[in-house]
C-alpha cells in the first residue's frame, strides 16, 4: 500500500519534472528573468520588446485618405489640343522601420521609473489610388485618339502623385502620423512590462 502511495505522488512529480525540463525555456528566459523574490530583470524585457518591434520591420501606424484633382494639356500644331481633368481619391499610409529601432535608442531610469525611447524617423509610404472610383474628364479634339488619352491619364497620375505627397506632409498629418506612432510604440513597450508586474513604470516616445 506504501509503494502505491509513493508511487502515486511521485508520478505527478515525475511528469512535472518532465515537462519543465521539455518547456522552450530559451523563451521563457528572454522575456523575463527574476533577479530576486519578485524582482524582474526590466533591462531585459525591454531588450525583447526591441527584438520583437524589429522583427516586425515595418509599422503602419497611420493612413490618410484624401482627393487630387489634376488636369493635363497636350497641343499640336498650335490649333490642335487636348484636356483631361482628373479626380481621383487616394490613400497614403505613414510608417515607422522599426529595423531602425535598436537597444541604444532605448533607456531605462529606475529611480524615476521612467523608460524613454527614441523613435526612428517618420516615413510616407506607397500612394494607393483607387481609380475605380476617379472621374476623368476629357475634351478636345486630339482626345478622340486612344493614344492621347492615355498619355494625358498617365501625366495627370503622376501629377496626382506628387499632389499627394504634398497633403500628406502638411503639418496637420504629420503631426497626427506622430502621434499615433508615439501611442503605438508606447503600447508596444507597456503592456509586456504590465504582464511582469511593472504597471508603474511608465514609457515615454518621442522623436529626435
Amino acid at each position: 500500500m506504501n509503494n502505491r502511495i509513493t508511487l502515486m505522488i511521485a508520478l505527478p512529480i515525475a511528469t512535472f519534472g518532465l515537462g519543465y525540463y521539455m518547456a522552450p525555456k530559451d523563451q521563457l528566459d528572454e522575456t523575463v528573468e527574476h533577479t530576486g523574490f519578485l524582482q524582474v530583470d526590466t533591462t531585459k524585457i525591454l531588450a525583447t520588446t526591441v527584438d520583437s518591434l524589429r522583427a516586425e520591420n515595418s509599422l503602419v501606424v497611420w493612413s490618410y485618405k484624401g482627393m487630387a484633382k489634376v488636369r493635363a494639356n497636350r497641343e499640336r500644331f498650335w490649333i490642335l489640343n487636348g484636356t483631361q481633368e482628373l479626380i481621383v481619391p487616394a490613400v497614403v499610409s505613414y510608417r515607422l522601420d522599426l529595423s531602425k529601432l535598436t537597444l541604444d535608442k532605448v533607456s531605462f531610469n529606475e529611480k524615476a521609473k521612467l523608460v524613454t525611447v527614441t523613435l526612428p524617423p517618420l516615413e510616407l509610404g506607397d500612394i494607393a489610388f483607387q481609380p475605380e472610383q476617379a472621374t476623368t474628364i476629357n475634351g478636345g479634339l486630339l482626345t478622340f485618339g486612344d493614344d492621347t488619352v492615355e498619355a494625358l491619364r498617365k501625366l495627370n497620375y503622376k501629377q496626382a502623385r506628387r499632389a499627394m505627397t504634398a497633403q500628406a506632409q502638411s503639418k496637420g498629418n504629420i503631426g497626427a502620423a506622430r502621434a499615433q506612432a508615439i501611442k503605438n510604440v508606447q503600447n508596444y513597450f507597456e503592456i509586456p512590462l504590465r504582464i511582469a508586474g511593472q504597471p508603474d513604470v511608465k514609457v515615454v516616445a518621442t522623436f529626435k
